[in-house]
């Protein structure tokens, strides 16, 4: 069934594709009238529509009923700012116009949430009034700096279109093995957490055959703590979109897509602005500076759903389908898109593949080491004394970021996660034996992934923070598979009847649980669930040890 929906789907292609087309009738119609449309356009049921919409968090009834949203993100949490902030909302707006969204990427100053398609933070609740009355408000900007020996990211080498062009016209003349070749040497790897060689997928997709292929940049990937993608999206997006162009050159692919989530509206607005400039200066398009190279950019939104963070089910949504994770293989670069060839690369990867390009591929491949080489975009959330984002060599130790770069603590904390909800949870005390390293992280039992930071404060119930783990998992799981669907489930329950005080924790069977997860999902959005959860119950099993019940 996917299959053909992929193919009815593809008919129409990338322009007013099947997705934008649900999204933009169902947020302005109620009635069925439009979705039956549709569905005779691309000959498909109206279930097969429906179910698609359904799918997903902004286009349901009951979001669409809203006028604010509070960030219930981990870092919102952590920072115990969402409830009063909520209050606030009600009191402004009523009860139940407020609702939930999750991680709006303001993690530096929290008090985070949405209205009128605009994203608001910090201070902004004392000025609510101006706010809902449509007045624009000045609003506070997240820090950002480069520590690295060379900067891939942060520079400003390709920060207007003058430069954008020159470089274009040398790159897209350049033999295609080239660019793979310095990739290859590079040795950069996926800056999503995982860590597939960069230059291979380019490779490999160049070699496929087909008539048509895409590329298309995965930017809807929402890991509370970070905000990288925010910074390059909206400070540096012509880095973002060279390393797309130069990808569908390299592979030959004549377009691509991003795929933006919903709840990143300045972001949306700086790649759309830089995408019309582009086509403006006749560097995106037909022929472009006189060579047989053509290349156009879509920019498709997301609506709501973590799991689009999963290249398949990103995919998945493109094509108008249910957001839902395919087994693989195959691999998107030999069946992707419309089932043509793909590369998927997230937003960091794309920005720093043209970085290489610009500065060198052995400048990149001297920082750190063979399988964690250059420099990675690493958000400190607001428990430090300098949040912001930072591009830090590879290798540097963590305390080294922690206390010089972020300048310490405001409070005492007892715990990390790194690497968003997935990521593993680290404690203090092992935070002095690990460096920016992606093996390190994992050989650490832990997982470096986006390499956002989430501070766990002293006071915080870790069985609280395993409450949330799940209570995420089970909302943002696809349900595909049954570990994943009934699994995350089974965990939430476990913690409710903890929470009202009903009933213990069943050690053994809550170990069983996560074991079943990692082992049979058919993700890493449920699979990796487990390995925060299994890191707080190895280190601060001291503080559960009332709550948990061991023979059973």
């Amino acid at each position: 069934m996917s299959k053909n929906i992929s193919n009815l789907s593809g008919r129409i292609g990338l322009k007013n594709n099947l997705f934008q087309k649900i999204s933009e009738r169902s947020l302005k119609s109620k009635n069925d009238s439009g979705m039956k449309e549709i569905a005779n356009e691309y000959k498909m049921g109206v279930s097969t529509i429906h179910g698609a919409e359904s799918f997903y968090e902004f286009l349901r009834p009951s979001h669409r009923e809203k006028k604010a949203f509070v960030c219930n993100g981990s870092a919102c949490m952590c920072a115990g700012t969402q409830e009063i902030l909520k209050e606030k909302l009600q009191e402004k707006l009523g009860e139940d116009k407020v609702g939930e969204m999750f991680c709006l990427g303001h993690c530096y100053e929290n008090h985070a949430f949405h209205y009128d398609g605009e994203n608001y933070a910090g201070n902004d609740i004392n000025q609510i009034d101006k706010i809902i009355s449509g007045k624009n408000i000045k609003q506070e900007k997240y820090f950002s700096k480069s520590f690295a020996t060379t900067s891939f990211l942060m520079d400003d080498k390709l920060s207007n279109l003058d430069q954008f062009k020159d470089s274009l016209n040398k790159f897209i003349k350049t033999d295609k093995k080239e660019i793979v070749s310095s990739l290859l040497s590079s040795n950069l790897t996926g800056r999503g957490g995982a860590g597939f060689p960069t230059g291979m997928k380019w490779d490999f997709c160049s070699k496929a055959k087909s008539e048509k292929k895409y590329v298309v940049c995965n930017a809807d990937e929402g890991d509370s703590g970070a905000f990288s993608d925010r910074y390059l999206l909206e400070d540096q997006p012509l880095k973002v979109l060279f390393g797309m162009i130069i990808c569908g050159y390299v592979i030959g692919s004549d377009e691509g897509v991003l795929y933006i989530r919903g709840e990143y509206p300045k972001s949306i607005e700086a790649i759309n602005g830089s995408i019309n400039a582009l086509k403006q200066a006749g560097l995106l398009g037909d022929k472009i500076l006189g060579t047989n190279f053509s290349f156009d950019l879509n920019i498709c939104i997301g609506q709501g759903a973590y799991i689009c963070g999963e290249e398949t089910a990103l995919i998945a949504s493109i094509e108008g389908r249910r957001a839902e994770v395919d087994v693989r293989p195959p691999f998107p670069v030999t069946e992707g898109l419309y089932k043509k060839p793909t590369v998927v690369n997230n937003v960091e990867t794309l920005a720093a593949a043209t970085g290489i390009l610009l500065n060198g591929a052995e400048k990149f491949s001297s920082i750190g080491n063979k399988k964690s080489a250059g420099t990675k975009l690493v958000c400190l959330d607001s428990f430090f004394n300098k949040p912001g984002v930072y591009e830090i060599d590879m290798g540097t130790p963590m305390k080294k970021i922690f206390e010089e770069f972020g300048g310490g603590l405001k409070e005492e904390v007892k715990a990390f996660q790194i690497g968003g909800p997935l990521g593993g949870v680290v404690p203090v005390k092992e935070i002095e034996k690990l460096n920016l390293d992606f093996q390190e992280f994992t050989a650490a039992g832990f997982m470096l992934g986006h390499a956002s930071v989430v501070s766990i404060p002293k006071n915080f119930s870790m069985a609280e923070y395993i409450h949330h783990l799940f209570e995420f998992s089970a909302e943002e799981s696809c349900g595909k598979c049954f570990p994943g669907r009934l699994g995350s489930y089974r965990g939430k329950e476990m913690f409710d009847q903890l929470k009202k005080g009903t009933s213990k924790i069943p050690l053994k069977l809550l170990n069983e649980l996560l074991i079943t997860m990692k082992k049979g999902c058919l993700c890493a959005l449920c699979g990796a669930i487990p390995t925060p959860i299994m890191n707080i119950l190895k280190y601060f099993g001291d503080e559960m040890k009332n709550d948990i019940l061991k023979d059973n």
